[in-house]
């Protein structure tokens, strides 16, 4: 366990959480290198999917299924609809800010 300790914290909050120090490093995730190259191979694997896609013998029941990026488009097509869907439906069902206080 660390030896230093939150001290300011509220009352309610335990204080037997460690504290990081200032100057230790983060975590390999958050380094700014590490992201760009994780987003290029996600972006370089896409590309090398969507290359060999006429290789791969499809057993669609449609037409439309044959065609060249078909379910890549079709994915992100559907991805968009779900996140405007998402958007609409919070009208409906977004509480007010303060609706779980005590009244």
């Amino acid at each position: 366990m660390a030896d230093r300790l939150y001290t300011d914290r509220h009352p309610d909050i335990r204080d037997d959480v460690p504290m990081k120090h200032p100057n230790e490093p983060k975590a390999w995730i958050y380094k700014p290198k590490n992201i760009t190259r994780i987003v290029y191979t996600v972006y370089g694997t896409c590309a090398v999917l969507l290359l060999i896609d006429p290789f791969v013998h499809k057993h669609g029941y449609f037409e439309i299924e044959h065609l060249w990026g078909f379910y890549g488009i079709y994915g992100f097509i559907g991805s968009v609809f779900l996140v405007l869907a998402a958007k609409e439906l919070r009208r409906f069902l977004q509480k007010p800010e303060d609706y779980y206080d005590d009244k």
